[in-house]
């Protein structure tokens, strides 16, 4: 392949601020063409990138201008049935977390792929986040010693609602916290911490007007020993750190979010100077409350899931997201919300 040609479904925030900026900016990638009904985003996709928009994502197949890459960045109820559609066209797939309503679901997809020799992958960006990114490193070189808690947060101050089937569709569009932020949270515990064995959840809504949950909590206790507490949450007018994380030899404290996001709905791409670079004002702590020192964040790197797609499809490489682990971490909030429901403790 001299170019790998990208098919891009959806172009609402995922498509338009994530995956098309990103795409493009992966040498040897281009976004070839965009799904999308909407007649705004249509000409943005266009104008802006040279893609051909099309209003079905069957064109992306079934027509004379074939892709090389189908990205799935539609609502959250599609990603099953259009990734099962691309893979039975023959075409590898980049699904936007959640792949799926449940782990069954994605199993299906996992063992389609691998029947039909694709590859399926999940974009789980935030495991390019730099304080993700940072953490890891402080862990694998044992700053931290032996991890026993894990506080992680994805936390708003947003108490009018915006609006939308995030909002207020419910299980059937997959739609809340839980499965939209919650996704990122569990698989970035479960890349630190090992598998799961007994969960806890409490899922609330919280604004009137919203149908799916707002304001959630997971605790998790890990076949390690270790536990983690991660927060979800769109109603927060005091925003808790970002990561707050205990061992035997030092604590680790960040607050701020990844400036990737912030950057990209900004209009910097990868490209940009500075781009994924935190400022040092934003820095967090390793330590103790009585000897502590600042450790500069690791720059974040959304790039490289895209070029790690692109020496998959190209060299054979592994994915840079290996869809077994999704279907780990899908079975945890699944978990999640039956303990939610149920008010129970759920064993794994």
């Amino acid at each position: 392949m001299t170019e790998l040609r990208v098919g891009l479904v959806g172009y609402g925030v995922a498509g338009a601020f994530f995956h098309a900026p990103l795409i493009t900016a992966t040498p040897g990638m281009r976004l070839s063409a965009v799904v999308t009904g909407d007649p705004g985003r249509a000409a943005e996709a266009s104008g802006k990138y040279g893609a051909r928009v099309v209003g079905d994502a069957a064109a992306l197949w079934d027509g004379a201008d074939p892709v090389d890459l189908v990205v799935i960045a539609s609502p959250n109820r599609t990603h099953v049935p259009l990734a099962e559609a691309a893979l039975k066209a023959g075409l590898p797939v980049v699904v936007d977390k959640p792949l799926a309503a449940t782990a069954g679901q994605a199993r299906g997809l996992v063992e389609l792929a691998r029947a039909s020799g694709l590859m399926l992958t999940v974009f789980q960006n935030r495991r390019w986040d730099g304080d993700f990114l940072t953490l890891g490193r402080l862990v694998s070189a044992g700053e931290l010693g032996e991890i026993t808690r894990l506080e992680s947060r994805f936390e708003r101050w947003r108490p009018v609602p915006k609006g939308g089937w995030r909002e207020t569709g419910g299980t059937d569009e997959v739609a809340g916290l839980l499965y939209d932020l919650g996704s990122h949270l569990v698989d970035q515990v479960l890349r630190l911490l090992g598998p799961v064995v007994d969960v806890y959840a409490e899922s609330d809504v919280r604004r009137p007007g919203v149908n799916a949950d707002d304001d959630t909590f997971i605790a998790l206790s890990h076949s390690s020993g270790a536990r983690s507490h991660l927060w979800a949450g769109a109603v927060a007018p005091r925003l808790g750190p970002r990561f707050r994380v205990l061992g035997s030899r030092a604590g680790y404290l960040k607050y701020g979010l990844d400036v990737q996001e912030e950057q990209l709905r900004a209009g910097l791409t990868p490209a940009s100077p500075g781009f994924g670079t935190e400022p040092p004002e934003r820095w967090g702590t390793l330590g103790t409350d009585d000897d502590n020192r600042v450790v500069p964040t690791e720059p974040g790197a959304y790039a490289g899931f895209y070029r790690a797609v692109a020496a998959t499809l190209r060299q054979g490489a592994p994915p840079p997201v290996d869809p077994e682990e999704v279907v780990e971490a899908l079975t945890v909030l699944e978990a999640a919300r039956r303990s939610a429901a149920e008010r129970r403790v759920v064993t794994l």
